[in-house]
């Protein structure tokens, strides 16, 4: 008996005379009120059904569905929300993609810090589920793109010991299955073909009993109980291998996949005909895929078993698809050969609906977290419809998906997407040659290019693995690439960002009364007086801790404030400030006492600073949102007394012009001396208001969240600001740069900080005129003249180099001539820079002789250069001269050059060259 039986075993099902049962192909248990049914209903043990035989009381559409489902759950007394993005970086920091409803509400309420926005609650959330992109087109069910239609209730034991957000039971397992029942039964299903399949479920440190609700081959619906929590001496031991006991906290998380419900009610083939029918029409007209009435069947035939080739549950594809060959008695090449177009426009329609979520929702392309997923999702839809012959656009497509989604933002879809097909067809030009030097290594030690090479070549190039196949087949190769090799990439790159660091927290601080924080009270003040709670000696200095402080803590990309505390007898100075679980400690230089009655003073100049310029920061922003787009979203901040800098989130390096547009309008936003101001609303009602670009830098916990307006933008933050707009002074753009793909940096200075930019840009042009005797407007033109005459001397230099190194060449009859078989070799010491050394040894080398010139000006260096055929390889006898000087070097056979510090040993080492050449010859 598992240790989750009577966690199954619920009232409901004993009054509606379920039976529980286990599966004759699997071993599953499950309940059904068919006592004479043998299996689970799940592929593969069982076969889609409802394929060709539409098993709802109608046929529905996306919408209609969707709407169906909602409005059943409203008049059940639970309330609508609307959904969140998909992605879920937007809102919490600990996973990319939304993955499920239930990630709307981790951490902050399934842990009852904060409470839902409704309870119960339903909501039908767009998800995208990267581990899934293997199986798109090939099980006819897998999208990675689809839409989580859920239920919710949050509960709280009645012995809970402890405050939560949200108290008491809303409903709880009989009322969730029974609930799934009457929807079920609402939308024409015969109740005694639903089977309700026993599957614990855990992740993230909860777990829980949990029901696969199956209903003619298709899980249409899951329902997790969330009780549990990991603990190593727990009483229930989960599939993971962990221990779990009860939680206070106790969560209905449910889930009805929207697209498989739709399937369903239509019956085709595959899921993808139901979603997305007039896309998979014009891939199929665009693709020339025409079949025949008999090839229709088939494909109608095998797509029923097409539920046995999930690659979570096989071990070989290949041989499933074999398997599936032969119950259709055709054979697997023929059937084959018949799917594969197929199977590749549904991902391609897929693939398209997930980028038009993805961009839609802000993500840029970019080499790290969601845009890094993104990134791989539009490569590979590029070369599947290469591999279909589709000469479309790959925008037209998304573009078509983003119109019935209705996002409002589709220019710019287009333009992120036709930007980043560009940079892909760049970035395949350099990969194509790693391929082939790959290809030749392996070719040479007769071993197959491994997975880990392909991964690599897919995150640094950009290349997919049949284009590895292809290029490594014409030389015999073989690749070892696995059936989820896409999957493997997504979960590589979707740990990135989602795995939040453990800080070490110091436990002397830990009973100590959460910190009076002033400086929001008024942001003006600069002296307050406070009692000293506790003070703690650390390795340098102190720190101590206040019941009050109008001190700011760092956080949120803004420094700490500076200053003094004094007990009238005793100045220390406070060189930093930090917050831990509400505790704010403040470093200091020497021991203010323990108890002792302080007043406290901010140094008055740095706050001001640190104000302004976290006031611009916010207007950089939002100037930068409405020149370049809504998709742009902070990537990063920092504040500092003398200038900061944003990181943007932006699909296109930015030009100059542009630059000067985004300072031009943060100026002006500076001169319409707007009001700053503060509010702590719910935030819920938050999020509803103003969306989840709130959270520009960071996400704040608890139930009500700082809201800082400056005009119409509007962002939850936690630092200091000035009162209106026009005490910034000005803001000036410093400079920009690509700190990574998809990552543009704006460094600006605010108020005096600017001021003192420009001077010293004014500083700099004076000087700059002064050397060139120009007034200060003529000194663009003027340096560009000195540029471009310098650049033309340059030429002289390098001609009259090359004219003198000829001449040297024509005078070699002083250095030494030696012969090397049937050449002739000069050996010569020239004391030049390497230009000309370089230049001189060319020079012979064109002339038909193989040259040995040294210098002794930069230590001592070697050029060796051989004329085609000469027995010599050049970088052999270069390694082995640079070696008798204390250096190295080395090059291809016919031009390399090296050397080393010791200039002493040069002349020795020419003197060894006829001796080496003389050798080098016999042995080639």
């Amino acid at each position: 008996m598992s240790d989750l039986e009577e966690a199954y075993r619920l009232e409901y099902f004993e009054t509606e005379d379920f039976v529980r049962k286990q599966c004759s192909e699997c071993g599953s248990f499950f309940w059904t009120r068919d006592p004479d049914r043998e299996t689970c209903g799940e592929p593969p043990c069982d076969e889609y059904e409802f394929i060709d035989n539409p098993s709802l009381d109608r046929e529905y559409t996306l919408e209609e569905m969707r709407e169906k489902f909602l409005s059943f759950f409203e008049a059940h007394d639970h309330e609508r929300i609307e959904p969140y993005p998909v992605a879920a970086n937007r809102w919490r920091d600990d996973v990319l993609l939304t993955q499920a409803s239930i990630y709307d509400f981790q951490p902050l309420v399934t842990s009852g810090k904060t409470p839902p926005p409704a309870n119960p609650l339903t909501i039908s959330q767009p998800c995208i589920r990267m581990q899934d992109i293997d199986n798109v087109g090939k099980t006819g069910r897998h999208t990675m793109a689809f839409e989580m239609m859920a239920h919710h209730a949050f509960n709280v034991r009645e012995d809970a010991d402890q405050e939560y957000a949200y108290d008491g039971e809303v409903y709880w397992k009989d009322e969730t299955v029974e609930l799934c029942d009457e929807f079920f039964v609402e939308m024409g299903v015969d109740p005694e073909e639903i089977t309700y399949i026993e599957d614990p479920w855990v992740g993230g440190g909860n777990a829980g009993p949990a029901f696969e609700v199956l209903y003619r081959g298709a899980e249409l619906a899951t329902l997790v109980f969330m009780s549990m929590e990991q603990d190593p001496e727990g009483e229930y031991e989960m599939k993971d291998g962990n221990r779990y006991s009860p939680m206070d906290t106790y969560i209905v998380d449910t889930g009805y996949g929207l697209e498989r419900w739709t399937w369903v009610s239509q019956g085709t083939p595959t899921v993808y005909e139901a979603i997305y029918p007039e896309m998979i029409e014009f891939l199929k007209e665009k693709a020339a895929i025409e079949l025949t009435a008999e090839e229709e069947a088939l494909i109608h035939r095998a797509s029923k078993l097409a539920g046995r080739l999930d690659i979570d549950e096989v071990e070989d594809v290949d041989a499933a698809r074999e398997t599936i060959a032969a119950e259709l008695d055709v054979e697997a090449a023929y059937i084959d050969e018949l799917m594969s177009p197929l199977e590749d426009i549904y991902a391609i329609a897929d693939h398209a609906r997930t980028l038009a979520y993805m961009f839609g929702d802000g993500i840029v392309p970019s080499n790290v977290g969601t845009g890094y997923l993104a990134r791989m999702v539009l490569r590979r839809t590029v070369r599947l419809l290469e591999s279909v012959d589709i000469e479309v656009p790959i925008a037209d497509l998304v573009d078509m998906q983003a119109e019935r989604l209705e996002y409002q933002n589709r220019e710019t879809i287009r333009d992120i997407v036709d930007s980043e097909v560009e940079k892909y067809q760049e970035t395949l030009e350099r990969g194509g040659r790693r391929v082939r030097q790959l290809a030749e290594e392996h070719a040479e030690s007769g071993t197959p290019i491994p997975e880990s090479a392909l991964v690599e070549l897919y995150d640094s190039h950009g290349i997919q693995p049949d284009m590895v196949e292809e290029i490594a087949a014409e030389y015999g190769v073989a690749v070892e690439t696995p059936d989820n090799f896409y999957g493997l990439v997504a979960e590589r790159h979707d740990k990135e960002g989602g795995e939040t660091a453990q800080e070490t927290r110091d436990s002397r601080f830990a009973d100590l009364p959460e910190t009076e924080q002033l400086y929001y009270d008024d942001q003006y003040r600069t002296e307050f007086e406070a009692i000293v709670l506790d003070v703690f000696e650390r390795e340098e200095g102190y720190d101590v801790v206040l019941d009050q402080t109008m001190f700011y803590p760092e956080g949120g990309g803004q420094p700490a404030d500076h200053g003094t505390l004094s007990t009238g007898e005793n100045t220390v100075t406070v060189l930093d400030v930090q917050i831990e679980d509400g505790v704010i400690r403040h470093h200091t230089d020497d021991n203010p006492g323990k108890g002792e009655f302080v007043t406290g003073q901010i140094d008055v100049e740095r706050r001001r600073r640190l104000m302004r310029h976290h006031t611009a920061t916010h207007v950089v922003i939002d100037a930068a949102r409405s020149v370049l787009g809504d998709h742009v979203r902070q990537a990063g901040a920092q504040k500092g007394t003398d200038s900061s800098r944003i990181d943007i989130r932006h699909f296109e390096r930015l030009n100059r012009e542009t630059v000067e547009e985004i300072e031009r309008r943060a100026n002006r936003t500076v001169m319409e001396d707007l009001h700053v101001h503060q509010e702590w609303p719910d935030r819920h009602e938050a999020e509803e208001t103003y969306g989840f670009d709130l959270y520009q830098g960071g996400i704040p916990a608890g139930q009500n969240i700082r809201l800082i307006h400056v005009g119409e933008d509007v962002q939850a933050c936690g630092g200091t600001h000035v009162a209106r707009t026009g005490e910034i002074g000005a803001i000036k753009i410093l400079s920009t740069e690509r700190v990574q793909d998809g990552v543009e940096r704006l460094t600006f200075a605010a108020g005096e900080a600017a001021v003192e930019h420009v001077e010293s840009m004014e500083r700099d042009l004076l000087a700059a005129a002064a050397t060139f005797d120009v007034s200060p407007a003529d000194v663009p033109a003027t340096a560009e003249r000195f540029f471009e005459e310098w650049k033309e001397r340059g030429k002289q230099i390098e001609q009259l180099k090359e004219q003198l190194a000829e001449a040297r060449a024509a005078g070699a009859e002083s250095g030494e001539r030696v012969s090397v078989g049937e050449w002739e070799a000069v050996i010569k010491r020239l004391d030049v820079d390497m230009d000309e050394l370089r230049a001189t040894a060319n020079a012979l080398a064109e002339d038909g002789t193989i040259a040995v010139v040294a210098s002794g000006v930069d230590g001592a260096q070697f050029v060796v250069a051989a004329p085609d055929g000469a027995p010599v390889n050049a970088g052999a006898v270069v390694s082995e001269l640079a070696s008798r000087v204390g250096g190295g070097g080395g090059g291809p056979a016919d031009f390399a050059q090296g050397g080393g510090p010791n200039v002493d040993a040069l002349d020795e080492a020419l003197e060894a060259v006829p001796e080496l050449l003389e050798s080098r010859a016999e042995a080639n």
